[in-house]
Order: structure tokens, then C-alpha cells, then sequence
């Protein structure tokens, strides 16, 4: 019971001094730019009818896909270990590959172009 009780007093003890700390350690001058809301770019006090550009949702999704990509690739070390390695390696390289076409149909296209 001494033991629970000099941790739970040690505990509360560090709490109390970190608090203290953290309310008066830091300075309190915040400026324009730490106050005001971050949003992607866009300005948030403007009108959220303005035009924006399309290419950055199709980075957006590109870069999702590529991820998804990694994500779904990632066991694939382990894959030797299975009963039939070869039909695990030629579906990843058909996912590779595929993800490829995509990759050079899209620069072929110029989606990936930022400016014209």
C-alpha cells in the first residue's frame, strides 16, 4: 500500500510541475500567421467560390493510389514462403505493371504537367 501510494503521489506531483511549467514557460505572442486557420493553400477570410485547379485533386489521387500501391505490396517478402511463390509474384507483377501503363498513359496525357 506505501508503494501505491508514493507512485501515485510521485505521479500527481510530475503532473502538477509539467502544468506549471507549460502555462508560464512559453511566450505568449502569437502573431497573424500562427492565428489564423491552415487550409491547404486556399485563403480561408476569401470567397469559397474561387476556381481552383483540378491538378491538384489528380496529384492527390495519384499519390493515394501509389500508396495503396505499397500498402498492397508489402507482404510480399513473405510471399515465397507460401505453397505456389510464382502465382503470388506474377499477380504482383501484374499490379506493377498495370500501375505502370497507368503512370505513362497520365505523363503521355500530360496529366502530371503543372503548368501549360
Amino acid at each position: 500500500m506505501n508503494l501505491l501510494l508514493t507512485i501515485v503521489t510521485i505521479t500527481a506531483l510530475l503532473s502538477m510541475i509539467l502544468m506549471i511549467v507549460s502555462f508560464w514557460l512559453p511566450q505568449m505572442t502569437p502573431d497573424y500567421e500562427k492565428l489564423s486557420p491552415y487550409e491547404c493553400g486556399f485563403d480561408p477570410v476569401g470567397s469559397a467560390r474561387l476556381p481552383f485547379s483540378l491538378r491538384f485533386f489528380l496529384i492527390a489521387i495519384l499519390f493515394l493510389l501509389f500508396d495503396l500501391e505499397i500498402a498492397l505490396l508489402l507482404p510480399l517478402p513473405w510471399g515465397d514462403q507460401l505453397a505456389s511463390p510464382l502465382l503470388t509474384f506474377l499477380w504482383a507483377t501484374g499490379v506493377l505493371s498495370l500501375l505502370t501503363l497507368g503512370l505513362v498513359y497520365e505523363w503521355i496525357q500530360g496529366g502530371l504537367e503543372w503548368a501549360e
